[in-house]
């Protein structure tokens, strides 16, 4: 007979719990995406895709807790996009990369410069605004010696990833 009010209580207490509750339409929910970038200079995009991208996308696919992959393919660069189950950790995710880029690193080029770079990336970070500028005044190749002038004035390399690079990047995207 005591049991009756202690649960007739805990009922009670549950019900008005439960409407006050807060409810989100968008939860927050962070997924564990990493993102792997490959520039090969001067490679067409069908290059990039069978060259790069192809035997990476063979790698990563054989990871276990990968729910998509999602790659593209451009002038001179590759981007794969690998997004995880919820319950993996991103920085377990983040060692399977690793060793998927390692492994796969016999089947790139050898001409390669730089082996591909991944980074963790969250899509709700996604830009709000992407602003590109162009010139009729100063035309792409004229920016480029101005920005390796200015590098060698500063003593610093102009192929160590400065400013050159996202103009050539900007360029292979035109």
């Amino acid at each position: 007979m005591i049991l009756l009010p202690t649960v007739f209580y805990y009922c009670c207490a549950g019900g008005i719990a439960y409407f006050q509750l807060p409810i989100s339409a968008l939860p927050e929910v962070y997924y564990p995406v990493i993102q792997v970038v490959t520039f090969y200079p001067g490679a067409a995009p069908d290059v990039m895709a069978t060259a790069i991208t192809a035997p990476l996308e063979r790698q990563f696919g054989q990871m276990p807790g990968l729910n998509q992959m999602r790659s593209m393919s451009s002038g001179g660069s590759s981007i794969i996009t690998l997004q995880f189950s919820l319950d993996l950790d991103i920085d377990i995710a983040e060692q399977e990369v690793q060793a998927a880029i390692n492994a796969a690193s016999n089947l790139l080029p050898a001409d390669l410069a730089n082996p591909p770079v991944y980074s963790k990336v969250n899509p709700a970070d996604a830009p709000v605004l992407t602003l590109a500028l162009t010139s009729t005044i100063m035309p792409l190749p004229q920016v480029e010696d101005l920005a390796e002038t200015r590098l060698a004035q500063k003593n610093l390399p102009a192929d160590r990833g400065g400013l050159g690079q996202y103009q050539r990047r900007a360029e292979t995207c035109r």
